[in-house]
């Protein structure tokens, strides 16, 4: 009986050590986030990136320069922390005097890059990095057995917390750097050389992440993606702390861990979910965080700027013709599966661009929509034997029905706190199709049967689908164009364009926007079950954060705001995407340096800066 209660207790404090490990590194990797959006107001998507770095870095500096662990936990930081630093005064300094949303889509693009060179260079199988040979072996507690290394990193975790909270919280140049967040002016009277601070701050963020990167080398293989793994679960354990929040990054992370531990515990299936699942229960109680205060942010303005109409109905009948008439022909000059996807992944976009460029809601979390609409639409075709018209109206409704849950916790908050909020709750949904059975894991559904369209048109032929489709997707257009010009659209874009003023002529603004997200999500839903029956394969892909990552990409391509411009994006990005592939990572890259290409000088985006040019709305 002792003997049989010991293994347990031994496996409970061994996942508690695994739990208090992890949360030292969601620890670390919130404090850096949490002081610089708490300090600058940037949402650093580049902080998984700058961990990976981290412990790249430090990797480098043993195989190239035999210089060890111990220097490398000092020189790592300082390496990427000063890289960090160049990247703010170049880049990211450049965007302080618009919308911060705009901060947080260079920052995406950067990690791209970032991700993509070192994965062309390493591949993506892991690189063992050996730990120091003092922190080698372990300790017999009696109840379990602690390893020295695991040890160290929690002690060093928490005094660089601790401390850091310290020096922001407790000392005069934490003041200063408070006082120069809320009065920049004021403070630079004062003889306080504030672009300093503020440069220093982000290097400082930086900092951390890297150190955290180093800490995880001997513990984790160093890969790429090792980043791009953990970056979600932290920016969901900032939104519990609460965003800027020093203390909150802090006892979240570390308390977070030790939940995530536990949970592997007692149910292991809901292990990789539960930080999202507190999340959303906070939010309830709690829409700041936990340690947030309360207040709003400026909804997103990424909307191209609208130009004086020259005869508007009359080019949008005109454009819609023409748009008509080369559908029509396309498959004749292209492959028409090709040209179908192209035009599942252009609905997706004018979808998302329906609520950004038109509602001023900047979602991170379309893929969820997207791909949870794929799976449902696959499961129901494959197994359920359903017709295709059948399938593609049970996706739209998956669509609607997520849409409806995530935007009622998402619109609780606005601005960058409302994408964060909402790539976390598409993580989550993402974790679900990972562990659930009818999406077949990693296998994803294959073969998805394409059936006859109301029992009569068979749609395994490729130019029969094509019909369909294009059919769906002119059906879809034309709804977004509708909803944007009616009575409801006008409402919208005056809230988008300033929400207090419409709250103070009477309009529910909470109700509009979650009513035009449902739209959105409908419609996203609408183009995943499209997808699924064109490539007949749903997959993990499809509801991965990175597609949510090329769904704003292909918008802001084409041009914010703007009725065509998610299209000419979207055939952009495939056709690349396509034509490219045999560039491996690079892909990756090209698409990073196109986001931070549109977001410097190329807002406006290709319809964008058309319809300035002729002086036309499109």
């Amino acid at each position: 009986m002792i003997v049989y209660l010991a293994i347990p207790i031994q496996a409970l404090f061994g996942q508690l050590t695994v739990g208090l490990i992890n949360g030292s590194f969601y620890a670390l990797l919130s404090l850096g986030l949490a002081v610089i959006f708490g300090l600058l107001n940037i949402i650093n998507f580049t902080h998984g990136a700058q961990y990976m770095l981290g412990a790249f870095v430090a990797w480098m500096l043993l195989n190239y320069l035999g210089i060890g662990y111990w220097w490398a936990l000092l020189l790592a930081p300082l390496i990427v922390g000063a890289f960090g630093i160049v990247l703010e005064r170049t880049l990211i300094s450049r965007l302080y005097k618009i919308d911060h949303t705009y901060g947080l889509l260079l920052t995406f693009g950067l990690a791209l890059i970032f991700q993509g060179v070192l994965r062309d260079k390493y591949g993506v199988s892991g690189i063992p990095y050996a730990m120091p040979p003092q922190l080698t072996g372990g300790q017999n507690l009696g109840f379990m057995f602690l390893p020295n290394y695991r040890a160290w990193a929690i002690a060093a975790s928490i005094v660089v917390c601790f401390g850091t909270w310290f020096l922001i919280e407790r000392t005069r140049l934490g003041a200063y750097l408070r006082a120069s967040t809320e009065n920049s002016v004021l403070t630079q009277g004062f003889g306080i050389n504030v672009p300093l601070l503020v440069t220093l701050t982000y290097g400082f963020g930086v900092a951390l992440a890297a150190f955290a990167g180093v800490l995880a080398a001997p513990i984790y293989s160093v890969n790429p993606n090792m980043g791009a793994d953990v970056i979600i679960v932290v920016f969901a354990v900032v939104v519990i702390g609460g965003m800027g929040s020093i203390l909150g990054a802090i006892v979240s992370g570390y308390a977070l861990g030790l939940i995530e531990g536990l949970t592997k515990v007692f149910y292991p299936e809901a292990s990789t979910t539960v930080i999202f699942v507190i999340m959303a229960i906070v939010l309830l109680v709690k829409p700041a965080g936990l340690f947030g205060k309360e207040g709003t942010t400026p909804a997103a303005a990424l909307h191209s700027e609208q130009y004086p109409a020259r005869d508007s109905m009359t080019t949008y009948k005109i454009l819609f013709a023409f748009l008509a008439v080369l559908l029509a022909i396309a498959p004749f000059v292209l492959y028409p599966v090709f040209v179908m996807s192209v035009l599942c992944f252009a609905l997706l976009a004018c979808a998302f661009n329906l609520l950004l460029g038109y509602g001023g809601l900047l979602s991170f979390g379309h893929a969820a929509y997207f791909g949870m609409a794929a799976y449902v639409a696959g499961h129901a075709a494959k197994i359920l034997g359903v017709t295709p018209e059948v399938a593609l109206l049970l996706g739209a409704a998956t669509g609607a029905a997520l849409g409806l849950a995530f935007g009622a916790l998402a619109i609780r908050r606005q601005g960058i706190y409302f994408s964060m909020i909402t790539l976390a709750l598409a993580q989550m949904a993402f974790f679900f199709c990972l562990q659930a059975k009818f999406t077949h894991g990693e296998d994803g559904i294959q073969a998805i049967p394409r059936g006859k369209l109301f029992g009569i048109v068979d749609l395994s032929d490729d130019r029969s689908l094509y019909v369909f489709i294009a059919v769906l997707f002119m059906a879809g257009l034309l709804a977004i164009f509708r909803i944007v010009n009616s009575p409801f659209g006008e409402v919208l874009k005056a809230i988008r364009e300033n929400e207090p003023r419409a709250i103070s002529l009477g309009y529910n603004a909470p109700r509009y926007k979650l009513l035009v997200f449902v739209l959105s999500t409908t419609i996203a839903g609408l183009a995943g079950s499209m997808k699924a029956l064109v490539s007949q394969l749903a997959t993990l892909t499809d509801v991965h954060w990175t597609m949510s990552g090329e769904i704003v990409l292909m918008t802001l391509l084409g041009g914010v705001g703007t009725m065509f411009g998610p299209i000419v994006g979207a055939i952009v990005i495939v056709t690349m995407q396509n034509y490219l592939a045999q560039l491996g990572a690079w892909v990756t890259v090209v698409q990073g340096l196109i986001f931070v290409i549109c977001v410097l000088s190329f807002r406006e985006g290709i319809v964008g800066v058309l319809a300035r040019r002729l002086n036309l709305r499109l």
